[in-house]
């Protein structure tokens, strides 16, 4: 295999597990040139690694007429295989407008994208649930790859970051949390209490707020220790969730890129489950996930984070 497609165009969370396993295939398969269809807002991450060698737009926000241009323009393209790790409908039509004598899709697709396919990877062996990144590596024997994901995720330098000097400090003692998710329902209300207990149980904390809507902090912080980040734009966030520290924050793009990045994290889940959608492996002893009592965040106690994080600062790596 000289060339291939991979249709994954978003959320945050799968392109970073997406580039996990394509990071794989690019170490054992270097003479492939890769390229990628992912949406402008996730651009920037899917351009950073070093292993990507064309990413080509979707513009979703600009509508139908934008969609059906990049069908034509991806129409006139050829590749020895076509990965669609998406798996909805608008992946599956991508799928069917390039020419390749491999069109591999995902065997759990929805929304009749499977039509789309000649060919369709298992799932895991074993009994579910399973991880996104377990389902993710399937697509790896494609390409007569075994199924694996090295750590870290390596791409390209950061640009320059005004706020870079923060995280000269201690990493042990450095954290970065993130404060929203995608869903209401994922995102735990009690980051304000953490952060107070933080500063007054860790000495020489330093904290780092990020999230993608502006939020100011509710309790005192001490200014030369605490930066606010949230509101950023998505390349800042990008940049500041693979800074060397210990991430907390709630099932998100966020934590799975922080994970991929080889720093400790803490994972906060309420309604969804880490065995499913946690930081990947569970099994690193460098990932912890806390669970609130039946799925409710809302009564999930800050000194409960705050234990869990005690104990993941004091396992031995």
């Amino acid at each position: 295999m000289k060339s291939l497609l991979v249709i994954k165009p978003s959320s945050l969370g799968d392109i970073v597990h997406a580039l996990q396993v394509v990071q794989t295939l690019a170490k054992e398969r270097p003479e492939c040139r890769i390229s990628w269809v992912v949406r402008e807002r996730f651009a920037g991450l899917v351009q950073a690694a070093p292993f990507v060698h064309e990413v080509i737009i979707f513009r979703r926000r600009d509508g139908t007429k934008a969609f059906l241009n990049l069908l034509r323009a991806l129409r006139g393209r050829q590749f020895d295989a076509v990965w669609d790790m998406q798996g909805l409908l608008r992946s599956g039509l991508m799928t069917w407008a390039v020419r390749s004598p491999q069109k591999w899709g995902r065997k759990d697709a929805r929304e009749g994208a499977g039509i789309f396919y000649d060919r369709r990877v298992a799932l895991p062996a074993a009994e579910g649930p399973h991880h996104a990144l377990d389902i993710l590596q399937q697509f790896l024997p494609a390409a007569g790859v075994a199924p694996r994901i090295d750590f870290p995720l390596v791409l390209k330098p950061d640009a320059a970051q005004p706020w870079a000097e923060f995280f000269s400090a201690d990493p042990a003692n450095t954290f970065v949390m993130f404060t929203d998710s995608r869903g209401a329902e994922k995102e735990w209300p009690r980051f304000n209490e953490l952060t107070t207990l933080i500063f007054e149980t860790i000495p020489n904390a330093r904290v780092a707020w990020c999230a993608g809507k502006l939020e100011e902090p509710k309790v005192a912080v001490p200014a030369e220790r605490f930066l606010n980040l949230t509101g950023c734009p998505m390349d800042q966030m990008i940049a500041l969730v693979r800074q060397p520290a210990t991430f907390i924050g709630n099932d998100s793009g966020p934590m799975h890129l922080s994970a991929a990045s080889g720093n400790r994290v803490l994972a906060i889940f309420g309604p969804t489950s880490p065995q499913r959608f946690g930081p990947y492996p569970l099994s690193n002893r460098k990932h912890c996930a806390v669970e609130a009592p039946g799925g409710n965040l809302a009564v999930l106690a800050p000194v409960a984070v705050l234990g869990a994080l005690q104990e993941l600062q004091a396992r031995k790596l």
